[in-house]
């Protein structure tokens, strides 16, 4: 069933560019979000620099030359800072980038996973296909072969995800752990009971401004 929803969900994919639905082979799985994870802190301090109104290239250097996301060493900042304003842009919403900044800790990391699902298919499919459907079908049961199977059909479909390692696939499963433990779908991540999450009214008016209704389901909106 999983592998069916798979299938049908590929069919339209989400342009990072213009928050709308196209036609399939332009979005690409990609792991490098296990380098990346959530950024929750990162996502916040460059959507304040945003909306002070400056450039990419001055929030870049000077989110470098101040070490804002106080990194031990500074290898890794302007690549750091350079995909957090991708992720910010991908959701396509001067609004959802000013919540980021402005809005209370809850509200604000419940916009980064939104903006985090535009960015990667993969946690795309894996939020609305495995945690969204849970919701939808009343099943707030949660264990690790939920993450299995969810893998294990990724790569029988996608020849990309077929060639990542054992140890990629791991780290990508800690990865979505993680991102539902920090944002309260786990209460911890031995947990294997999903809390009934609530959408905040800014992102569902976002979501629903972008078309992107599927969306919704993710975030325990099923109207």
């Amino acid at each position: 069933m999983l592998m069916v929803r798979l299938r049908m969900l590929q069919n339209k994919i989400c342009d990072k560019e213009k928050g709308i639905m196209i036609a399939n082979n332009e979005w690409k799985y990609n792991g490098a979000f296990t380098r990346e994870q959530f950024l929750f802190y990162e996502m916040r301090i460059t959507a304040k620099l945003l909306q002070e109104g400056i450039s990419d290239a001055e929030i870049m250097e000077k989110i470098e030359r101040e070490n804002l996301y106080q990194y031990k060493t500074e290898k890794s900042l302007k690549r750091m800072a350079r995909g957090c304003l991708t992720r910010l842009r991908c959701m396509n919403s001067d609004i959802l980038i000013k919540a980021i900044a402005e809005s209370s800790s809850e509200v604000a990391r419940q916009i980064c996973l939104y903006a985090m699902m535009k960015q990667y298919r993969i946690v795309w499919d894996f939020m609305i296909l495995v945690i969204g459907n849970k919701y939808q079908n009343f099943d707030m049961g949660f264990r690790r072969s939920d993450l299995n199977v969810f893998f294990n059909q990724l790569q029988e479909q996608d020849d990309l995800v077929a060639a990542w390692s054992e140890n990629t696939i791991a780290k990508l499963k800690q990865v979505l752990l993680k991102l539902l433990v920090d944002n309260k779908y786990l209460d911890n991540n031995k947990s294997e009971k999903l809390n009934p999450v609530l959408i905040s009214d800014i992102l569902e008016q976002e979501i629903r401004r972008n078309n992107d209704i599927i969306a919704l389901k993710a975030f325990n909106c099923l109207q």
